[in-house]
């Protein structure tokens, strides 16, 4: 959700010819290099939507149909007044809940301390979901995540960064 210039979805892709890729996002010119970049991969297995997140969830996707959903640093708003603007809020996280098969996993990553703060906040607080590195806990950047542009950018400036990673478990919630 959210995949920018497209280079994470793309070597997701790249990494895992056998599994299929759905990519979400408004920024037109990240969508068109995208799709150039998997013509010349020759990827058939990637369908991109150039709409919101939500309603592409909403309306599109069936509830438990997705393994997984990725949600590399997501525009911040880091002005106080604009946190509501923020994608991870309680009702965003259960719809993922929703759509998460059970054993699924929601992987978020940001370079900003008080989204990763907002992040735990909201996702630990989210039944059917299990932090893997337990509450207000985060992992090494995994090997299935490569760099992204906004997380060098993040680190140009001296912010750390936060991949949180939950599992979807029916056990704790629905």
């Amino acid at each position: 959700i959210g995949f920018g210039n497209g280079a994470a979805l793309r070597f997701a892709a790249q990494q895992d010819p056998s599994r299929d890729y759905i990519g979400i996002e408004v920024h037109a010119p990240g969508v068109g290099r995208l799709l150039n970049a998997l013509d010349e991969d020759g990827s058939t297995h990637v369908r991109l939507y150039h709409h919101d997140a939500v309603e592409v969830l909403e309306h599109e996707i069936a509830d438990g149909a997705l393994d997984e959903v990725r949600i590399y640093f997501p525009d911040p708003w880091h002005k106080k007044r604009h946190n509501k603007r923020r994608l991870i809020q309680p009702a965003f996280a259960q719809l993922v809940v929703r759509k998460l098969r059970d054993g699924g996993r929601l992987h978020a990553a940001t370079d900003w301390a008080d989204y990763a703060e907002q992040m735990w906040d909201v996702l630990d607080a989210t039944p059917g979901l299990v932090n893997r590195a337990g509450p207000r806990g985060h992992v090494e950047r995994p090997a299935w995540r490569p760099q992204t542009h906004f997380e060098t950018r993040g680190q140009k400036l001296g912010h750390g960064v936060w991949d949180l990673v939950y599992d979807r478990d029916s056990e704790i919630g629905n």
